[in-house]
């Protein structure tokens, strides 16, 4: 799988699959972009390539919530807007103030493992948190509850710390319906991925850096076309069984992916670079 240029098809296609589908699952898909990047040994391009398979899997949510961002588009004074709005502030100062400490952990990819540890406690907590009589609706959220739910989604631009796991687990401790934490969550992740994307592109042009360098045209469709078919497999997967999801399934995941990562650092070095004591 290793070359100097940019990738495969076939490469293209499993980055594509790895997007679309982890990053409406609460595993990371900047983690396992990251990942399998280091795999791969994949250095130019990557920029570009991530940039397009966040957008392509915009499709999906657009597809299967295009009556609630109607519905928000048509008052973006009334609440659900404005809930959006609360939680996207602080995830956007949150961005843009640690910027560049964020750009350094994904460009090494040392701190994967932990990253994988605390999104898997945490989806493990919010699982075995104790739950009201009454979850809380589009009603009863508070802005408090959007606000610390945009903190979570903050934090998560770390690579391997899960957006949809965070953002869903703060709004289980914060004792919303599943359902609507769920449908919160991706609303809350259209604005964010565009602005995180804007913001990219800003970054791109600023420096000069050409947005077709090192770029082969085929692996680059056949990654978009597949992220955005598996975004919208993982989002119609995750909007009608997340009231059955046990989300410890995927704590147990997160836990041995941290594990395989670990020991490559300790012992080998193959993909990371070896932890040295």
């Amino acid at each position: 799988f290793k070359g100097e240029k940019f990738l495969n098809i076939l490469q293209g296609i499993i980055l594509g699959l790895i997007q679309g589908f982890c990053e409406f699952l609460p595993i990371s898909s900047s983690g396992h972009l990251v990942l399998f990047q280091k795999i791969f040994g994949l250095k130019e391009g990557v920029l570009t390539f991530d940039i397009a398979l966040h957008i392509a899997t915009l499709f999906g949510l657009f597809y299967f919530l295009r009556k609630d961002i109607l519905a928000i588009l048509k008052k973006p004074l009334d609440k659900p807007a404005l809930l959006i709005l609360a939680a996207l502030i602080p995830t956007a100062v949150i961005g843009v103030m640690f910027n560049d400490v964020f750009e350094k952990i994904f460009s090494s990819g040392a701190t994967l493992s932990i990253e994988f540890i605390i999104t898997a406690i945490v989806l493990w907590l919010a699982e075995n948190a104790k739950r009201t009589n009454k979850s809380k609706g589009i009603d009863d959220t508070t802005y408090i509850d959007a606000g610390l739910i945009g903190v979570a989604q903050g934090i998560a631009i770390l690579p391997g710390i899960s957006r949809s796991g965070f953002t869903l687990a703060c709004s289980l401790l914060r004792g919303l319906d599943r359902e609507f934490a769920i449908r919160f969550s991706f609303l809350l992740s259209i604005p964010a991925i565009l602005g995180a994307a804007a913001f990219d592109c800003y970054k791109i042009l600023k420096t000069g850096y050409s947005f077709t360098a090192n770029i082969e045209i085929w692996p680059f469709i056949a990654g978009i076309i597949t992220a955005a078919l598996a975004g919208c497999i993982a989002i119609k997967f995750m909007l009608k069984k997340i009231s059955k999801l046990n989300l410890k399934m995927f704590s147990y995941y997160l836990f041995a992916l941290s594990a395989f990562i670990l020991v490559d650092q300790l012992f080998f070095g193959k993909f990371f670079e070896k932890i040295i004591f």
